[in-house]
């Protein structure tokens, strides 16, 4: 252990998955394999939307946002358990380490709200789809995508600014695979107790908030679904929204499991384990739970992407 002058720990040691190297080699070589084609999948939706015409709408608009946001989101918790595994070395500054949970307190949060925002977005083209187009113009999708991420950012501000004034004397060994708040409220040495009730009051905000309003949204689409007269009808309403309704469940169920708690949590493997899933595995899967089944960014992707691979422009003689 490293510590300052001070007292103060100047490094901490992300466990990780500690196990035996052929196992360690086996999962580096399976998180670098979701990891690329994350880091494909996300950035070939954010492409599309970006190059079709076809596809700029709100609808659309949010969802490059959140595609946008999983490329970030990755890029914050991956990379530091690849190196662990390559060099058995989980070592990170506390720069690196508040560093790194800002920004993934931030685009937590983030992703909540804007999950809130699609589930808006979906309740007023199912309920209102003669006035949506005046309902959700490009200035609102673009405001209310700029709030999403300005609450997110402003939540994690609040609370590193606490968590940043504990004191850490040592031990510095986290029992995760990336600085999360409740490794870090475990190893402080110093009254926790204002930090935690700050961090549990935004995260009350900040997932339980955006929840109702999908909650609430959901509960308006099924509602008018259930009153259209066809079954035709009502399948191809609810296929508009069934695939943000899936990510929604998953992300949300993990979250609330893992944060919505006054205590600091993590004495139990299986905690990083849940983390696995809403870091790693959810989005993973989010662009093909998206994408998969829609037709229109199958075609958008079909006519801009692949057009431009296969049919490039003439070059003049």
């Amino acid at each position: 252990m490293r510590n300052l002058s001070g007292g103060h720990v100047e490094e901490f040691v992300l466990l990780g998955f500690p196990t035996t190297p052929p196992l360690q080699l086996l999962l580096f070589v399976l998180f670098f394999a979701i990891y690329l084609l994350t880091l494909l999948e996300n950035a070939l939706i954010v492409f599309t939307i970006w190059l079709a015409p076809s596809l700029h709408r709100p609808m659309y608009f949010f969802l490059g946002h959140f595609s946008f946001l999983e490329l970030w989101y990755i890029n914050v918790t991956i990379p530091r358990l690849l190196a662990a595994f390559l060099t058995q070395d989980g070592r990170v500054s506390y720069v690196g380490c508040m560093t790194q949970l800002y920004f993934f307190i931030a685009l937590a949060c983030t992703e909540c709200v804007l999950l809130a925002v699609m589930a808006y977005d979906r309740y007023l083209a199912i309920c209102g789809p003669l006035l949506y187009p005046s309902l959700m113009p490009s200035s609102l999708a673009t405001r209310l995508a700029a709030a999403s991420w300005g609450s997110g950012f402003f939540s994690s501000m609040m609370k590193l600014l606490f968590i940043s004034q504990l004191s850490y004397c040592g031990p510095n060994i986290i029992n995760h695979f990336f600085c999360d708040i409740s490794p870090l409220l475990n190893l402080t040495c110093s009254d926790k107790e204002q930090a935690e009730l700050v961090d549990f009051l935004l995260a009350l905000v900040m997932i339980l908030l955006p929840l109702l309003a999908v909650v609430s949204s959901y509960t308006a689409i099924i509602a008018a679904i259930l009153r259209i007269p066809t079954s035709r009808g009502r399948h191809k309403a609810f296929s508009t929204c069934a695939a943000h309704l899936a990510v929604v469940v998953i992300y949300y169920s993990s979250t609330l499991f893992t944060y919505a708690r006054t205590r600091a949590m993590y004495t139990f493997n299986h905690n990083k384990i849940i983390s696995v899933l809403y870091t790693i595995i959810v989005p993973f899967f989010n662009p093909a739970i998206y994408c998969l089944r829609n037709k229109e960014v199958k075609e958008a992707f079909r006519k801009t992407v692949m057009g431009r691979c296969h049919y490039p422009r003439d070059v003049p003689d």
